[in-house]
Formats: structure tokens, C-alpha cells, sequence
């Protein structure tokens, strides 16, 4: 029972957080009875009795056999706050520690990269690369390699978020992984002890080419984010950098503070980053020194870009200090703190509403919108063509930006659409790049790849090259196996898809997830139109300067 009734505590006193009183007096007038039993008013007494009389009743007459006390308040806590907004959240204490750990950029593992794949009918879980120093690594586990059992437990058919969840556990605990190596298809039982894996905010930074660094911020705003940052852009610079493509695409957001140090970066002295206004305080922030990087810069972005990922793109545009590329980012203004509860768990409740330096506060409208359709929305690109409807503001040199809808591009530039037919191609090319690496296909022993991972290697045009004796192999080999479903015709049609997605399959078993990231980045539209375009957004900088003397 000490159990459920943690549970209930966490629920009245989110209920009480909620309420007008969490920021009203605490001398606040109360009838004697009430100033002995409790501190909230009397409409939150009556919902706590409430629920509780709710509770009894159904555990009087529930029919099932077992009551789940932790998703009962779990989806009654969610629920409350889901009337609020889209992104107040409850987490239980579980999913509060991933969360704290992912603000430390790190999780408790064994760190591996797993994806689940079809064959012959069966769907089992494969392991695609380890990182660096990392337990996986160093027990010798390897590209292609499928985990047969966790624990003893066979996992054929599961999905990989499940075979995910069974592998991770508290740092310092065992976990026993039953693999079906690829090198040898014999059958290898190995312990691994759990340890911290650091997930890198900033994973790759590179010369894309010949004075134009790349700098990939995908991953979120952490703790070490702008630390990380800072060490890419002084390697840049010592490479020759005069022009930087900063990628923000998908960059769900983060530490507030961390974005303001980020975008800081790249500002004069004085210049205001973000705003932030709420019901408990206001406050500016602006940049502190005139130490920033003068290179210019062009920021990609996408529909999955949010929050403080939108601060930094929303604050360097409303200053013309750089272009942004891509599409219409996700439109999230809302800034939530948290607040940690009894028993390990946690609230993130909406406190303020932040605005760029123009004005603009680019939250999307939510109220005529359920939960479902408000994400559905934004995955599917609704709004990729569409102008945000809010009021409008201007740049430092005058251009026009709107409230309402995100941050919308300088120039827009769709992302890489895969066809249908082509996502059924990825499947049949990890098992080809199976057999390569494992000097199974006759001709290719160059590209064997029987050895550990060699990280922070830098692709070059030489590694893995897909030529024509290549997809002729690969078509061979599909060829033999029917259930496939894969025509030569197929494979010619969509040949630069192949090559693509077969030179990251081998780059990816030979130098890991990073590098193999390179192989997309370097043929990626829109990266490549944000090099094209980088005269203009060193323009655009240079006459917002000027304008700026102007005016002092």
C-alpha cells in the first residue's frame, strides 16, 4: 500500500501546483479545520477526496486480476497536465532519470546501436555499431551480429525499443547477451557489465569542404553542448574555416541557458538573445562579451527543430547574423521548468513563454488542436509550405518575420523524401553488407571489415567506393533468394539510392555511426545548398553591421 499511496501524494500535490494557489500567499486566509489538515483550497480538497473514493471504487470492482497503480496515476497525472498545454509533462521515476541523464548527454548501457530487420518472414534485432570506449566495444561485438537472447530470453520477434529497454540497467549491473555472430554465424555468450555511455551533443564537426566547416548539433541542448561547440569551432578555425553550415535539423531542444550561450557565440556585446516572460518573473538575456565568432554562418533547419533550437536560429536571424536554411521549424515558444517530486519523479510544467529578439513569439497555436494532431502535423510537414499567421516584426536591416509559426527560412529547401519502394531496398542491402564485410562475396576482399571500429575517422572519397562490379554483386545476391522480392530493375532505378544507403552500411561497420553519417551529409540537398548560399549570408551580416554603426 506504501506503494499506491506514493502515488497519490504525487498526484495532489501536482493538482496543488497547478492551482492558483501555488502562487498566492502562503498567509493566505483558511478556516481553522483546514490550516490543520492541509495547505490547498477547498476545490482541491474536494478533487482529492475525489480520487480517492474513485480509487476505492474501482478496486472494489475492477474485473482484472491485477491493478497497475503506476499507470493508473501515470495516465491521471498526464492527463492533467495535458489540459494545460502540449508540453507540461509528468515522468515517472524511471523516465525522470533518462531525462537527467540525457541532460548529461550520457545513459546506462552498454552502448550499441540495435535495429530490428526482416528476414524470411522473422523480424529479429541486429546490432549496427558500438561507440567509442565503450562496453560493447570493447566485448568484441560487431556490425551484423544478431542478439539472439537478453538474459535468456529470446528476443526473435520483439521489437528493438523492447530488446533496448532489457539491455540498459543501472551502471555497474550485468546483462548477458546471446549473439549469433556474423564473422562466423556460431552462437557466442557474452557478459557485459553496464556502464555510462556519453552521447555527445555535438558528435561530428568537419571541413565539408576546402574552407567551409560543418558543425552537427542535432542531438539536443545539454549540459556540455556549448562547451562541445566551442572545441568544433576552434578545430574549424585552425583547419582553415571561412564559412560554417551549422545543423540544427531535428534538434529537439534542451537547456534554455545552454542556447543563449550557444547563439552568444555568434553575437556582438549588448545584442539581446532571447526574452523570456511568465507568471513568476521576466527576464532579457543578451550577449556579455564581444568575444563571437565572426565566420559566416548558415543554419539548417527542420520540422523537428524546437525550442532552444529555435532560440539559436530565431535569434541569429532576427539580427541578420546568419541564413537560415531548410524548412519551417516546429513552432515550440513554451519554457517549462522542473520540478522534482517525492519518490523520484518529476513534472515539467510550462512557467514561461519565451520571444526572439524581434518580438516573436513563435509558439503554434495548440488550442484548437488534440494532442495527436498537433505532432501528427508537424511529422507529416503540413506547415512546410505555409507562412506562420502571427503579428509581424522586423530584423536588425528590416526584413520581415512573423510571430505564430516557428521560425521560418531564408530559403527554403525540402528535405530528401524516400520513396516506399525504396525503404524496402534497405533491408536487403544490411544483409548484402553483411556478407561483404565478412569476405563472403567473391572479389571484394578490400572491403572486409573483421576488426574493431576505427572511430573519428574522417570519410574520404576512396573509402568504400560503389562501383559497378559492386551493384552487380549485390544484384547477384538478391537474385538467389527470392523471397527478396527485389528486381535488377529495381536496383537500376533507384541506383543513387543504393549506392548511398550501401556506402553507409559499410562505412558504418568499418568507422561507426558518426562517420557513417558523413556519407549522407556530403550528397544532402539541403547541406549543399546551405554551402551555395553562404555568399549571401556573409552579405547579410556585413549589412547588418553596417546598419548598426549607422544607428549608434
Amino acid at each position: 500500500m506504501k506503494y499506491k499511496f506514493s502515488f497519490l501524494l504525487v498526484l495532489f500535490l501536482s493538482i496543488s501546483l497547478l492551482s492558483p494557489s501555488f502562487a498566492q500567499s502562503p498567509h493566505r486566509k483558511r478556516t481553522a479545520e483546514r490550516q490543520q489538515t492541509t495547505n490547498v483550497t477547498p476545490a482541491i480538497l474536494d478533487i482529492k477526496q475525489d480520487v480517492s473514493e474513485a480509487l476505492k471504487v474501482i478496486e472494489q470492482n475492477y474485473a482484472g486480476d491485477k491493478l497497475d497503480y503506476n499507470k493508473v496515476f501515470k495516465s491521471s497525472i498526464d492527463g492533467m497536465l495535458k489540459t494545460l498545454d502540449p508540453h507540461s509533462n509528468y515522468f515517472d521515476a524511471q523516465e525522470y532519470e533518462e531525462m537527467r541523464a540525457e541532460q548529461r548527454s550520457e545513459y546506462f548501457g552498454i552502448g550499441a546501436s540495435i535495429i530490428n530487420q526482416l528476414r524470411e518472414g522473422k523480424i529479429d534485432t541486429y546490432i549496427t555499431a558500438t561507440f567509442e570506449g565503450s562496453p560493447a566495444s570493447r566485448a568484441g561485438i560487431r556490425y551484423g551480429d544478431r542478439i539472439a537472447k537478453v538474459n535468456g530470453e529470446e528476443m526473435q520477434g520483439k521489437p528493438s525499443a523492447e530488446v533496448r529497454d532489457k539491455i540498459r540497467g543501472p551502471r555497474g549491473s550485468k546483462v548477458s547477451l546471446t549473439l549469433e555472430k556474423a564473422s562466423t554465424g556460431k552462437f557466442e555468450t557474452v557478459d557485459i557489465i553496464r556502464d555510462a555511455v556519453p552521447q555527445p551533443s555535438v558528435p561530428d564537426y568537419y571541413m565539408i569542404k576546402p574552407g567551409v566547416g560543418y558543425i552537427d548539433m542535432t542531438r539536443g541542448f545539454n549540459y556540455d553542448t556549448a562547451e562541445e561547440m566551442k572545441y568544433a569551432l576552434s578545430y574549424l578555425n585552425e583547419q582553415g574555416m571561412k564559412g560554417l553550415v551549422l545543423d540544427l535539423r531535428g534538434n529537439p531542444g534542451g537547456l534554455l541557458d545552454v542556447s543563449v550561450e550557444v547563439a552568444a557565440k555568434f553575437l556582438r556585446s549588448g545584442q539581446v538573445v532571447v526574452s523570456q516572460r511568465g507568471r513568476l518573473s521576466n527576464r532579457v538575456w543578451r550577449v556579455p562579451t564581444d568575444e563571437t565568432e565572426q565566420t559566416p554562418i548558415v543554419v539548417l533547419v527542420s520540422r523537428f527543430s524546437a525550442s532552444a533550437s529555435e532560440i539559436v536560429s530565431g535569434a541569429l536571424q532576427d539580427h541578420d547574423r546568419g541564413l537560415i536554411v531548410g524548412e519551417n521549424t516546429f513552432g515550440k515558444g513554451l519554457v517549462q521548468s522542473i520540478v522534482p517530486l517525492q519518490f523520484g519523479s518529476g513534472l515539467t510544467i510550462t512557467t514561461a513563454k519565451y520571444y526572439t529578439p524581434s518580438g516573436r513569439l513563435i509558439q503554434r497555436d495548440y488550442s484548437t488542436e488534440n494532442l495527436y494532431d498537433y505532432y501528427k502535423n508537424e511529422a507529416e510537414g503540413n506547415t512546410t509550405e505555409t507562412k506562420p499567421t502571427g503579428p509581424e516584426s522586423r530584423t536588425d536591416s528590416g526584413r520581415v518575420v512573423y510571430s505564430g509559426g516557428g521560425i521560418t527560412p531564408d530559403v527554403a529547401v525540402k528535405p530528401v523524401e524516400i520513396t516506399r519502394e525504396q525503404a524496402s531496398l534497405r533491408n536487403p542491402i544490411f544483409f548484402f553488407t553483411r556478407e561483404v564485410i565478412n569476405g563472403r562475396i567473391p572479389g571484394f576482399d578490400a572491403y572486409k571489415v573483421q576488426r574493431a571500429i576505427e572511430f573519428g575517422h574522417k570519410v574520404e572519397a576512396n573509402d568504400f567506393p560503389i562501383t559497378d562490379a559492386l551493384i552487380q554483386s549485390l544484384k547477384v545476391y538478391l537474385s538467389k533468394d527470392k523471397s527478396w522480392n527485389v528486381t535488377p530493375s529495381m536496383i537500376d532505378k533507384n541506383r543513387d539510392f543504393v549506392s548511398t544507403e550501401l556506402r553507409f552500411s559499410l562505412v558504418l561497420s568499418a568507422y561507426g555511426r558518426i562517420s557513417a553519417d558523413q556519407v549522407y551529409t556530403n550528397v544532402d540537398p539541403q547541406v549543399l545548398k546551405a554551402i551555395e548560399v553562404l555568399p549571401q549570408a556573409k552579405e547579410l551580416a556585413a549589412n547588418a553591421a553596417r546598419n548598426t554603426k549607422k544607428s549608434q
